[in-house]
């Protein structure tokens, strides 16, 4: 995606016809999206929530706010946004730790929360860690308000969105990883089979996971036996050591 122009925070971006937020003072947009910004400096979310809060305009509802690990995770947990801007160093653990903890928000079968990283740093490692833990994107704050909001809603529509010289990081990150292209084992288990062996490998209980999936307790734990007879394991503590070799977790 083109990040020409000035930085979020900044002057206000022009918008041309299509775009999200349409002319100021045109008609209002029909589609919402429902946003928490994560950040731990106040100057820069206070500009962004300027940039692309105007929801009559831009259809990007900000519904909460957050500046560090702990903050995040409650507020996220309890407004249950749409699509998350995460910033990837915080007070705490980083932006890893925050989608590490709302693991479970991440795999909901409805109304999924999707996390968008946001952020001044470049750096491959920083993009490859909250991609590996579950972001569906990454950019930069040179990027214009603009852009910010296109790539706000094609996340909260389930694409994949990163600066393009970004995406590089991430391409040549998963072609070089030693785990093999294909897992047999893997592949044995259905999509939710494997949500729940996430979810389990994280620590959750069989309550917390019914909960987060929208399913029974009792359903969780024919998924859990259904896995463990699948990979040949014996219990929990085995199938978290399977799923951490397999950067699963």
């Amino acid at each position: 995606m083109t990040e020409a122009g000035g930085p979020v925070g900044g002057q206000a971006a022009g918008r041309t016809e299509g775009q999200p937020g349409g002319e100021p003072g045109g008609a209002p947009v029909e589609r919402r999206v429902r946003v928490v910004l994560v950040d731990d400096h106040r100057m820069f979310r206070t500009g962004v929530q300027a940039e692309i809060g105007r929801t009559e305009e831009t259809g990007v509802e900000v519904v909460g706010e957050a500046a560090d690990v702990d903050q995040a995770v409650a507020v996220i947990t309890a407004t249950r946004p749409e699509v998350v801007l995460l910033d990837v160093h915080l007070p705490g653990g980083g932006g890893v730790e925050v989608l590490r903890r709302c693991a479970p928000l991440m795999a909901a079968a409805e109304s999924p929360v999707r996390f968008l990283a946001l952020s001044v740093s470049d750096a491959a490692e920083d993009v490859i860690g909250v991609i590996r833990g579950g972001a569906r994107g990454y950019v930069t704050k040179t990027i214009t308000g603009a852009d910010l909001v296109d790539s706000v809603f094609r996340v909260q529509e389930g694409d994949a969105v990163f600066s393009p010289r970004l995406a590089g990081f991430v391409l040549d990150a998963f072609a070089s990883t030693d785990a093999p292209p294909v897992d047999e084992d893997l592949d044995r288990l259905t999509q939710r089979e494997r949500e729940v062996l996430r979810l389990i490998a994280r620590g959750y209980a069989y309550k917390e996971i019914a909960k987060q999936l929208f399913i029974s307790v009792k359903t969780v734990e024919s998924h859990v036996s259904a896995v463990l007879r699948k990979l040949q394991l014996s219990n929990r503590h085995e199938l978290t050591r399977w799923a951490t070799a397999r950067r699963l977790v």
